[in-house]
């Protein structure tokens, strides 16, 4: 009785991390637009307070997510990816689409903006963990079982490469290729797709000059500080004065129409300007603990024979890392520069409500392994 009790538990690492994000996001998101949102709009609380509105919408939506049984999203997921498609054919029509910086990412719905990137990669995810329970025999043992996903995700990602959204179809397809490979997919034919992807990715940024352009700004940014290296430069000089413990909250000088995107892409550069060094493994560790809770929960669906739950909980993982890593890759100089969120922190809402709605989708999963109690003998996956 006691160790069902146990079992029950909420998982106190998974809700208290993505908490912490949402109310540290919150108050970063306050701090890097005042300035902006002042001076443009006249409202120095206008992002705040728009992101409030966001992140409401996105707890309700993820308590409508933690309620619905994951037998149901197992069946809805060719639906799900079906929906993500004509998202993402929708976003391209001319008249229907909304153009923002050159790039056409959103549809308008009256005074909201809905980025179907954001939604395709959680469809991606739901559809590929149902797939690998249908077809994991035949991704294990063939190349036409392993293929196939991987051809669903090269549709998606030619569809974000016209928008074009360079960055969401990196994380889709690596996120892709990682699920696929955990479930089982051999060795090799993982790593001759892997190698057959970065030569196309490498194609696709020399076959665009300003892709060409961020690639080498990235490696050099100091050549260009005042062009092609601004956002770099100014993002790398904003982590040079947070030191150790940072210039204090909301005494960032790189916020101050020098950084731009300071509330979007570029939080995290605020964030270690205002916080330090202190600030930014803390934000990391915060990351950490998902992702290490989302490996956990799969290890114990594997041992409980709940193989969509394993699946899931291994996408949403991989998926919340990779942006995160690129993200925070990006503002640190590490990888070019690439029009990614910070999953649970940076300012949108669609960004913010997929997030949510995956932290909850691996809620889900902890709550229904718990009720199943104790674990019984099952033959372990391939991977």
């Amino acid at each position: 009785m006691q160790a069902t009790a146990k079992a029950q538990m909420p998982d106190y690492w998974l809700i208290g991390a993505p908490i912490l994000l949402l109310g540290l996001g919150l108050v970063m998101v306050a701090s890097a637009s005042i300035a902006s949102a002042e001076r443009g709009l006249g409202q120095p609380l206008y992002y705040l307070l728009r992101q409030s509105v966001h992140l409401a919408a996105a707890l309700l939506l993820a308590w409508g997510v933690l309620r619905i049984r994951l037998v149901y999203w197992e069946k809805a997921g060719p639906a799900l990816l079906l929906l993500g498609f004509l998202l993402l054919i929708l976003v391209l029509l001319p008249g229907v689409g909304k153009e923002v910086n050159g790039s056409m990412r959103w549809l308008g719905l009256g005074p909201l903006n809905l980025q179907p990137s954001e939604f395709a990669k959680l469809f991606m995810v739901v559809y590929l963990a149902g797939y690998l329970v249908r077809r994991g025999a035949e991704v294990c043992g063939s190349a036409r079982g392993f293929l196939k996903p991987m051809a669903l995700a090269a549709l998606l990602a030619l569809l974000l490469l016209a928008e074009p959204d360079f960055g969401a179809a990196v994380v889709l397809c690596a996120t892709v290729l990682g699920m696929v490979y955990l479930g089982g997919a051999k060795l090799w034919q993982f790593g001759l797709l892997l190698a057959v992807a970065v030569l196309l990715l490498g194609a696709l940024v020399l076959s665009a000059p300003y892709r060409v352009e961020r690639l080498i700004s990235f490696l050099n940014p100091w050549a260009d500080p005042f062009n092609s290296g601004f956002q770099l430069t100014q993002a790398l000089i904003a982590f040079g004065r947070g030191e150790w413990l940072g210039v204090g909250l909301g005494a960032s000088v790189q916020k101050l129409f020098y950084l731009p995107e300071a509330h979007t892409d570029f939080l995290f550069a605020v964030l270690a300007e205002e916080l330090g060094l202190a600030g930014t493994l803390s934000v990391i560790a915060l990351y950490g603990v998902i992702v290490w809770r989302a490996f956990v929960l799969a290890q114990r669906a594997a041992q409980r024979g709940q193989i969509f739950a394993m699946h899931l909980a291994h996408g949403v993982g991989l998926w919340l890392a990779l942006q995160a890593f690129i993200n925070m890759g990006v503002n640190m100089g590490l990888l070019p520069t690439k029009g990614l969120t910070l999953p649970l922190m940076s300012y949108g809402g669609s960004s913010l409500v997929v997030s949510c709605a995956a932290i909850a989708l691996l809620l889900r999963i902890g709550h229904e392994l718990g009720l199943m109690g104790k674990p019984h003998a099952v033959e372990r996956p391939a991977w």
